[in-house]
Order: C-alpha cells, then structure tokens, then sequence
C-alpha cells in the first residue's frame, strides 16, 4: 500500500454517509496512513466525534477555537500529506468552490499544500442539479481530486447516482494516486484496448435490442489499468458512467459493429486487450425506417449474427498481447468459460455468473473467477467493482511479465 507512513487529514461533512466514516478511518491506518479527522457541526448530528476520535487515536476537532486554544488551520494544511473530505454534502462543494470560510474545515481546505480529495454524498437530483455539476468542475479546476459517487440506494429511497463511495473504494482511490506518483508503474508505456457496457441493436427508429450491462466493470478495468500507467482506449457502448481519467482516451459506441470496428482499428498496436463489454450475439437483418406500427399478435423479426470480437483477436493475437474475455453464465459455468477460452484463443476468461447473488449488471459490486489456459483459476469474493478491477488487473501484470520472459 503505497498510503504507508502518509498523514491524511479527514474532514467529514453533514451527510448521512457519514456514518460510514469510522470504518474509513479504520481502513486508513490498517493501510499505514496517520489519520486526523475535522468535523462540521451538520456533520455532528450524523456521526459521534467520540467514535471517530477512538478509532483514530486522536482528538476530533470541529472549531477554529476551543475555548482558550487556537486549532492552526495552517499548520494541519501544512502538516498533511492529503486531505479527504468525505463525504462532502452539496452545501460544503459550494462553499469549497466558492472560497467560503465560515468553519474549520473549509479553513483547512483553504489552507492545505497538499493533494485535495473530494468524496461528494448527495441525493439524485442534487448530484445532477447545474449548480453541483458547476461547483463540482470548479473544484476540479483548483487541482482538486474527485471521487466518483456511486449508484445505489439514498438516502431518500430512491435508488440513483449521488451515493458516496465505499470507504474500500476511498482508500483505493488514494492508494492508487500515490501509487501514481511513482514512475515505476507496471504498466508505464503500455497500449490497453477495454470494450464495456451494452450495444444497442436498432430495430426500428425507436426501438432496440439490448441488454442490462452498464459498464461498470469495464469502466472500473480501464481506470485501474490507466492507474497502473498504462495509456487506455475505452470503447464504451450506450452507458450513463462519466468518464474522467487523464489516462483514458474514450470512444463511445451504440451498435455492435461500431464496437467491432472501433476495437478492431485499435487492436493492432495494442499490447493488452480486455473485452468486458456485453456485445449482442444479434441484430435485425434490416432496421426499419419508420417505426413499426402495432398490426397483428405477432412480430416476427430476422436476426442475424454480429462478428464476434474475441474470436477475431484470438485470432490475430501476437505472442506479445495479452487477451483477456468476460463470460457471463447460467448454467455449466466453468465448461463453458473454460471452452470459450480454447476457442477464441484468450489468456485469461473472467467468469460471471447471474447465480450469485450481488454480481453481473447493474451492481456496485461482483464475484468472478479468473480462468487461465494452465487449467488453474482464481476464484474472488463478492467485493466492489474496483477491487475485482484491481484483482483481474494485477493478474493480467502477471501475464504479461510471463510472456516477457519467454
């Protein structure tokens, strides 16, 4: 963990996320970090300063004077090696946009020297309003980092973008900045090519065929490699995920054919390939031009096959690529990954299953097994789309240092 021996600086907001923060700061120190948290007064009707002082070892400060003592905002700005506000409520995000200074966290923020992480926690229609969306590129163009929020359940019983990250997803966040800082990453000068979300077949002006993927994971696969240095193509079908990552040149896609073509004028100069996006088997043999009119009590539609992408690199592969491809399976789960993976020439399948509870689309979180063409496999446990991400990409280091050796 590269967050070893790094002095973090945790201010929490008033948010209902903030009752995940002692888990955070807990995940912060097992990774070796020295954790001193500030706290808003909203953010004391969420969570204790009791409970977070206790697992952090150090007393939770909340005001620029505690009755006859100054807390140095500038010397704790001075003093961190990052500081994380987390969550950050949309009232605390216009406040830091704006320069505002009326509490001890956004003193410190005012402050710091250091890298600024931002972790925002809002309901839906908060996180998508203008004003955030302004505020939240504004931040961006101060230097500050930050945090993809998740889609999940809020606060308010909707289910939608706004929630903050895992505190796991948190501490990857940093870990991998840090990890950034170094110019001995695996992958530093490597060309990856990753395909991800659903294609959409057109039937007819308005309507398609499709699927339930949304991208998640292979967006999740393309940041951990651009982390580890590599520069990522990501050709990613219809999908509501925002991509941001320096390292990550991003072609969007609709139809299967696209993804083939787009993929395809890639390939050839790419060094890692990973193919997680959900591409349909078939389209209409022809889209109508007007949209089909409700006739009879039934629609017959011709369907005809797409080219198959995995197939055509297995076929192309150089000794030097590395080839890895998704299987999503329902029944005889391992035979077919484990035939796919003959067939089409792959290095490694990663293995879903719509059996498992928490896995495949449209979930923060998977379980997979990885499928290697010694015959051995690495079964992981349910755990979020970045740590599966970052599994499947160390494995995929490893493939690759093999095939240097040879």
């Amino acid at each position: 963990m590269q967050l070893a021996g790094k002095k973090i600086v945790l201010a929490v907001t008033g948010s209902i996320a903030a009752y995940k923060t002692p888990q955070l700061v807990r995940l912060l120190i097992k990774a070796g970090a020295e954790v001193r948290v500030l706290v808003t007064d909203a953010a004391e009707a969420f969570v204790s300063p009791l409970s977070l002082a206790t697992v952090s070892k150090h007393p939770v400060l909340s005001n620029i004077a505690d009755g006859a003592a100054w807390n140095n905002h500038v010397e704790l700005g001075r003093w961190a090696d990052a500081m994380l506000i987390a969550p950050c409520s949309a009232n605390s995000l216009a406040k830091l946009a704006n320069g505002l200074c009326d509490n001890l966290v956004c003193a410190v923020y005012l402050s710091a020297v250091c890298p600024v992480f931002v972790a925002p926690a809002m309901d839906e229609d908060m996180w998508h309003h203008g004003s955030t969306k302004h505020n939240l590129e504004k931040i961006k163009t101060y230097g500050n980092n930050v945090i993809p929020v998740a889609h999940g359940e809020l606060a308010s019983g909707l289910v939608g973008d706004g929630r903050m990250a895992e505190p796991e997803d948190i501490v990857h966040f940093l870990d991998s900045f840090f990890s950034g800082k170094s110019n001995n990453l695996p992958l530093n000068g490597v060309r990856a090519l990753v395909t991800a979300g659903p294609t959409y077949e057109r039937i007819d002006p308005v309507r398609f065929i499709g699927n339930f993927s949304t991208g998640k994971m292979g967006v999740a696969i393309a940041e951990e490699l651009a982390n580890k240095g590599a520069s990522v193509t990501l050709i990613l079908g219809p999908s509501q995920i925002k991509v941001s990552h320096p390292g990550i040149r991003l072609v969007s896609v609709e139809s299967a054919d696209e993804m083939f073509n787009a993929a395809t004028a890639a390939y050839e100069t790419t060094d890692i390939a990973v193919l997680a996006a959900a591409v349909a088997d078939y389209r209409p043999d022809q889209m109508a031009p007007e949209k089909i009119k409700k006739a009879g009590d039934t629609l017959d539609i011709r369907l005809v096959k797409n080219k198959d992408i995995l197939a055509t690199f297995g076929r192309q592969k150089k000794d030097s690529q590395v080839l890895v491809g998704f299987a999503l399976e329902t029944n005889n789960e391992m035979e077919h990954a484990v035939g796919k993976m003959k067939a089409k020439n792959a290095d490694m399948i990663v293995l879903n299953s719509l059996n498992d509870k928490g896995a495949g689309f449209g979930h923060d979180t998977n379980k997979v097994t990885l499928l290697f063409t010694d015959g051995s496999n690495k079964a992981l446990p349910l755990q979020s789309k970045n740590l599966v991400a970052e599994a499947i990409v160390d494995n995929i280091v490893q493939l690759r240092d093999a095939k240097k050796t040879v």
